[in-house]
């Protein structure tokens, strides 16, 4: 996980750390949802998808949406609800890296 750890944002602020995203980041987290800020310099476009470890009612693959990071200066603070913790790992997915950084944060 070229990631890290979530950050713990607190009442006194954090000083946040990015770094570059593989292609599959898989996260831990357990106990709260999973807060994504993605920074792309890229000349393209940033897809972030966030895997659906769920099924539909009829037991079809859940879908996965999708967040796109605007080219160049694209910055998009992305939630990742609980219900995308999948025996605690959240799985991101970024279509691209180079120039493309992220930090993660959960509130405690």
């Amino acid at each position: 996980m070229a990631l890290g750890a979530p950050q713990l944002l607190t009442k006194a602020g954090v000083a946040p750390t990015y770094n570059t995203p593989l292609a599959t980041e898989n996260v831990s987290v357990t106990t709260a949802p999973l807060i994504v800020d993605v920074k792309n310099a890229n000349a393209a476009a940033c897809t972030v998808t966030l895997v659906d470890p769920g099924l539909t009612p009829g037991g079809s693959a859940a879908i996965n949406p999708t967040v796109v990071v605007p080219a160049t200066t694209g910055n998009m603070v992305i939630l990742v609800p609980l219900q995308f913790v999948n025996n605690g790992v959240v799985q991101l997915l970024f279509s691209i890296q180079t120039s493309v950084t992220a930090a993660l944060f959960v509130i405690t």
